[in-house]
């Protein structure tokens, strides 16, 4: 298995120097839970490198020890494969007989040392522990308390769970659920089938089901979010930041007769969003690059969904690398920007229309907060109903927040 853990390898490695995303590398399984893996817990195993040598190795080093420290600890893997495939990766990535000596040496030292003891400080130890940088885990204990800021903490440790969305226009859950073999699976509003977390997800990506549209790959709490547009039929629909598209493509699916604008300003990604309209055959979505900050138009739409740019604290499980990417000022800049997004794209709801404004972060900076400051600049909207609130419905859901707003009709 030494060319799956150089695959690993060549993943963490760019994600460390470049920022790239781990799921989007086409790992196989097992290359992927020792990158996601390392990725989740890159803190703590960092941490761990600290009390075994004397100075922080170089990066390829490094990263070759967090992956030995991962096999060691957090996989069922027998600790003389996790070593001796280590030392073999630091010999194939060309790092020298010095470096391999240097894994061999520590490896077989935290094999006999054991896990390390951790600060006492309950903040720099919950940041450690679950691999959350300590500015995080600090304004978590300022906005929510200390023991809910440490499950929140230990969460982002936990394998997500994974969920097919059924197209029912092409198929029914149950029918899904038999064709797949996922006995006894858990199916949610009829069209989304939970899966156990041994399902072969590369299986399911070369099945009939996916190739033919009948499939895709999406959390439920999207359709909490969708649910809260009330869209009508025949109703013209502006989704306003929609790359990748599943949320689009839900909204396509539950209602063929919708006029849909799905618009984003990634040329790239809207590539990706055209092949899965195509793949799902849905016909009644229009896909344009627009910035939603600056569109040039004069039409106006009775629904505008506005899935913003943000944090991403509330997938943090599914998109391990966010949390190191974050900041305490781009934090400001995200808040910055996403009022602004929400003010540009208002002036095109009809009066009497509804727009919802939804992040995948639960932070009061990027979700309630945003919305308070709309609301004082524009006495023309409203609150409309219940917020979607991270987590709060089911522990399986993604971490979206959502709050509909309605225009007032005029006259």
């Amino acid at each position: 298995m030494l060319t799956e853990r150089e695959e690993a390898y060549r993943v963490l490695l760019l994600w460390q120097k470049d920022g790239a995303f781990i799921k989007e590398s086409g790992l196989s399984p097992f290359a992927m839970e020792i990158a996601l893996g390392v990725c989740r817990r890159h803190l703590y195993l960092e941490y761990f490198i600290k009390t075994l040598t004397k100075r922080m190795p170089a990066l390829e080093v490094k990263i070759v020890l967090e992956m030995g420290l991962f096999q060691l600890f957090f996989m069922e893997v027998p600790d003389y494969a996790a070593i001796n495939s280590s030392v073999e990766l630091a010999r194939s990535a060309n790092l020298g007989n010095g470096a391999a000596s240097l894994v061999n040496a520590v490896l077989r030292a935290a094999r006999k040392a054991g896990a390390p003891e951790l600060p006492p400080q309950r903040v720099r130890r919950v940041s450690i522990e679950n691999s959350v940088p300590e500015w995080i885990v600090r304004r978590w204990f300022d906005i929510y308390g200390g023991d809910e800021a440490e499950a929140k903490a230990h969460a982002t440790l936990e394998r997500p769970t994974e969920w097919l969305r059924v197209n029912l226009q092409k198929a029914s859950a149950p029918v899904i659920v038999q064709r797949l073999g996922i006995p006894g699976a858990s199916i949610l509003y009829d069209r989304f089938v939970e899966l156990p977390h041994d399902a072969g997800v590369k299986a399911i990506l070369a099945s009939p089901e996916f190739i033919e549209g009948k499939i895709s790959f999406q959390n439920p709490s999207a359709y909490e979010v969708v649910k809260l547009l009330d869209a009508k039929p025949g109703m013209s629909v502006w989704d306003a930041c929609a790359a990748p598209g599943g949320k689009t493509a839900l909204l396509a699916e539950m209602d063929p007769s919708l006029d849909i604008l799905a618009t984003d300003s990634s040329e790239h990604r809207l590539e990706k969003m055209k092949d899965l309209m195509d793949r799902l055959g849905l016909t009644n979505v229009k896909i344009d690059c627009v910035d939603a900050l600056s569109p040039h138009s004069s039409y106006l739409f009775d629904r505008i969904l506005l899935d913003v740019p943000c944090s991403n604290m509330g997938v943090v499980a599914r998109r391990p690398e966010s949390v190191y990417r974050l900041t305490q000022e781009s934090l400001k800049e995200l808040a910055g920007l996403q009022l602004r997004i929400l003010e540009s794209a208002a002036r095109f709801l009809k009066s009497g229309g509804r727009l919802v404004y939804a992040t995948c972060s639960p932070d009061p900076m990027e979700t309630t907060q945003v919305v308070s400051k709309f609301l004082k600049g524009h006495p023309e909207f409203a609150k409309v109903g219940e917020p979607v609130l991270p987590g709060k419905k089911d522990a399986r859901f993604d971490g979206f927040f959502a709050q509909a707003l309605e225009k007032v009709e005029e006259g």
